[in-house]
């Protein structure tokens, strides 16, 4: 018991042994959270509280479930689950099924965009792979939420939520997604969770053969619980209370998916008795790190008093954040490639690099960079270690390799030496990779060998199982470049935020909503509590080479640049963006403010009168009718009559102009923004001349 509590700090010591019941461990980023919670499971269990197979810990990632693992076979606590909240609810329906619904159980869908494709195409909706996604998010959303089909248009209204079609289109959609799904037999992940729910509800022999099974509940990041894993989790419990829950409400970012913190900013209202602990102890980063993304995080608005943390350094001092200011992207882009080239000419791994981004379509222009300097790199969500040729190759090979005498790394390195492991690694390309995937699982053998002395080839190929089942890939030389919102969960001695400008960081379309500003403030805190040691921060006034600097830095920085820094100026021609609320849409006629939806779209009250440029709204509408034939969609779902009447309105000459125009978001702005705006300065020139 000593042994299992040494090395904790009070905190992490206070919630390990706060007695059974209710627990709430608020665990700011880097606070040891995942130590605290198993180390607290293992003291119940070495105490005799409970025991290990009556413990379900649950988490939000398959990665997550299986560090969680890992720490405590490490702990000697073996039984217990530690699964993900679907993979909870597809085994527990499974058992149940045929008392509960009888008769063969259904099968999981296996590609839940082919049923909706086939529901939109019944009701005449766009079928395109973009329009698809959009839509079958909207419906994730809604079963999350606990919404039926009728209560989606009154919600969705009430979210604000930007939708990829109008509210009852949508509702029937989703409607119809059901109907296929269930003439097929067929259920989906949110029904897994539904149906668990339901069963433990209304069969009273059910829930009390689940209760009496398990009896202590943990939740790993509860700020990102949807109200459908409220409901299963409420249904596991019953009215009992054993139950700890850890989270951070600073890290709240899928509220777009339905999750939401309120379950963890309101469990001491529930249960009044429960033990709150408060970890604050950052074991990450340096102090200069911390110190910036409590910076970052004080501005926030509508936190409760209890649920604000502020992280202490714990480590020893390192450099100061570094804050850049660009002409353009590339330049941007080549000077982060620059400094990666030295932090590794310094020692730094380029799998400890990290470049983080809001959106996806930034990376291309790092991919490049990196490239033309030789530097390796993933994309991260790209790649599916397990799922490649060479290991898959490599794990059958190892689990037919028979008796090899030796360590296990050498047994390993020995045996993929047969299927393309030399001891030096080929010049570039594809064999490069390949080698690189072999070499990685031979670190892995010596990663298990430190943690299980015993452990032979046979072991470590059960091991590889696991891992491969939980998507628990080793690590890959090379750095990473990913979206902030893949990050999470993720930590590298060096992050790279970059394209920190207006109508980015915050997203377009979360300008006028606090809550949405709020959410892209948190996913900026969750970017800076990556680094461990070197964090950048950087952004560009033009997206090419030679534009026009339009472009104005991110309204968070204002309050992180020191003012005596270079990068600390205005731009030219640039206003400094508000940091707390945004102003009233005025119109640019005559400067009233703007109320009506279609008002703020045009920019101009409707009474005023229209400067429409005529060639040009013709030439949009030709353009729309025949991208909308060669994507087979609606000409609206291209864009709406409206938006390019305020198109050939204002006529925007650059992303900034456009993505001011309400209703054009960044995937719009993606998919269309380069041929709209080929319209207008084609327009433009031709007025001038």
């Amino acid at each position: 018991m000593d042994a299992l509590l040494e090395g904790l700090d009070p905190e992490q010591r206070a919630a390990v042994e706060a007695p059974r019941g209710p627990v709430c461990v608020l665990a700011g980023a880097g606070t040891g959270k995942t130590r605290t919670i198993t180390h607290r499971i293992a003291y119940l269990c070495q105490r005799g509280h409970v025991a290990p197979s009556q413990v379900l810990a649950v988490t939000f990632t398959k990665r997550a479930a299986g560090e969680m693992r890992t720490r405590l076979r490490s702990l000697d606590v073996h039984g217990a689950q530690a699964v993900t909240f679907h993979a909870a609810a597809s085994r527990q329906l499974r058992y149940f099924w045929p008392r509960v619904i009888g008769g063969p159980r259904w099968d999981l869908v296996d590609q839940k965009i082919r049923v909706i494709a086939r529901a939109a195409s019944r009701l005449g909706m766009p079928t395109e792979t973009d329009a698809l996604r959009d839509l079958t998010s909207e419906i994730e959303w809604a079963k999350a939420s606990l919404l039926t089909p009728e209560d989606y248009p009154a919600a969705a209204a009430r979210a604000a939520r930007d939708i990829p079609a109008p509210a009852e289109q949508i509702m029937k959609l989703y409607t119809t997604y059901e109907q296929l799904k269930n003439e097929a037999q067929l259920l989906d992940f949110d029904d897994l969770l539904l149906y668990t729910a339901g069963a433990l509800e209304d069969n009273a022999e059910v829930a009390q053969e689940f209760r009496d099974r398990y009896r202590c509940f943990v939740v790993d990041e509860y700020q990102d619980v949807t109200p459908l894993q409220q409901r299963v989790l409420d249904s596991w419990l019953g009215n009992r209370d054993d139950l700890t829950v850890v989270g951070d409400a600073n890290q709240t970012i899928y509220s777009f998916a339905g999750a939401s913190p309120q379950p963890l900013l309101n469990f001491g209202r529930r249960f009044p008795e429960a033990v709150v602990v408060r970890l604050e102890r950052d074991y990450r980063s340096t102090p200069q790190v911390v110190e910036l993304a409590n910076d970052v995080i004080k501005w926030a608005r509508g936190r409760p008093a209890g649920s604000r943390l502020q992280l202490i350094g714990q480590r020893p001092d390192g450099p100061k954040p570094r804050f850049h200011e660009f002409d353009d992207e590339p330049s941007e882009a080549d000077a982060v490639a620059g400094r990666v080239k030295t932090l590794l000419d310094e020692g730094v791994a380029a799998s400890e690099i990290a470049v983080l981004y809001r959106v996806n379509a930034q990376s291309e222009v790092y991919e490049q960079a990196l490239a033309a300097l030789g530097i390796p790199y993933l994309v991260r969500g790209g790649e599916r270690f397990f799922e490649r040729a060479e290991v898959r190759q490599a794990m059958i090979t190892l689990r037919s390799a028979g008796e090899v005498s030796g360590s296990l790394p050498e047994v390993v390195r020995s045996v993929l030496g047969r299927v393309g492991l030399t001891d030096e690694p080929p010049t570039g390309g594809t064999a490069r990779e390949r080698w690189e995937s072999l070499l990685a699982l031979v670190e892995l053998a010596e990663e298990f060998a430190v943690s299980s002395p015993e452990a032979d080839l046979p072991r470590f190929c059960v091991e590889l199982d696991m891992r491969a089942e939980a998507q628990h890939p080793p690590t890959v030389e090379g750095v990473t470049l990913a979206s902030l919102h893949a990050s999470k969960g993720l930590e590298w001695d060096a992050v790279f935020l970059v394209g920190l400008v207006e109508g980015t960081m915050p997203i377009q379309y979360a300008d006028g909503d606090d809550a949405k500003i709020e959410e892209e403030r948190r996913l900026l805190y969750v970017g800076v509590t990556r680094a461990r040691e070197h964090i950048w921060l950087s952004w560009a006034l033009a997206r090419a080479a030679g534009g026009r600097k339009y472009r104005r830095r991110s309204r968070f920085l204002y309050s992180l640049v020191p003012e005596n820094h270079p990068a600390a100026r205005v731009s030219s021609g640039a206003q400094r963006p508000p940091l707390m609320k945004k102003e009233k849409p005025t119109c640019r006629v005559c400067a009233s403010t703007l109320v009506e939806a279609q008002a703020v779209k045009l920019g101009r009250c409707r009474s005023c009168p229209s400067d429409v440029d005529e060639d040009l709204l013709e030439s949009l509408r030709h353009w729309r009718a025949g991208r909308a034939r060669e994507l087979k969609v609606p000409a609206y779902v291209v864009f709406t009559d409206a938006t390019l009447m305020a198109i050939a309105e204002q006529r925007p000459t650059d992303s900034a102009g456009l993505v001011a125009i309400s209703g054009i978001g960044a995937s719009k702005l993606d998919k269309f923004g380069d041929d709209v705006l080929g319209l207008v300065r084609a327009g433009v020139g031709y007025s001038a001349t």
